[in-house]
């Protein structure tokens, strides 16, 4: 059992409680609130299925890139690490994913999206992971992935 100690200010006593949760228990709470995390993540991102891609940057990432579009090879990853001229700025993860999206889904938007989904769901879930396993504690953990997870503001990064 877990035991803590809280000094009782200005009387020189303590009181002593005492946690019943096994080692078990919290695992599983913290097994279904990574799945809640998860599942809440596509639910709450599900409908940019339907999205189309947008004006905004994916042309200049996806379809009008002939270099992404050709998918993963040596010569686009090649070019993917040295380019610095793609919307004025170096992502080579970012147009090395891109490029794994074209050469999986094409051109299909829905799938670019199922990845960028997908992704963002299994970081809510890290996040959990690592700031339980940094505090030790769970449900200020669960709040912060969640807050991170599901916050209206990551809705651009995402879809």
């Amino acid at each position: 059992m877990l035991q803590n100690t809280v000094s009782n200010f200005g009387r020189g006593r303590s009181v002593t409680a005492r946690s019943t949760e096994t080692p078990q228990h919290a695992n599983r709470k913290c097994a279904l609130i990574c799945l809640l995390l998860f599942v809440a993540s596509l639910a709450i991102y599900a409908r940019v299925f339907a999205f189309d891609f947008v004006d905004y940057d994916d042309d200049g990432y996806i379809t009008n890139n002939v270099h992404v579009q050709k998918g993963l090879n040596l010569a686009s990853i090649a070019w993917a690490v040295t380019a610095s001229d793609v919307m004025a700025e170096w992502l080579p993860v970012n147009l090395l994913s891109h490029m794994l999206d074209c050469q999986i889904y094409g051109l299909n938007p829905a799938g670019h999206h199922a990845t960028s989904i997908l992704l963002h769901a299994l970081n809510g879930v890290l996040l959990f992971v690592v700031f339980r396993g940094a505090t030790g504690r769970i449900w200020p953990a669960a709040f912060v992935a969640a807050v991170f997870a599901l916050h209206p503001l990551r809705v651009e990064s995402v879809a």
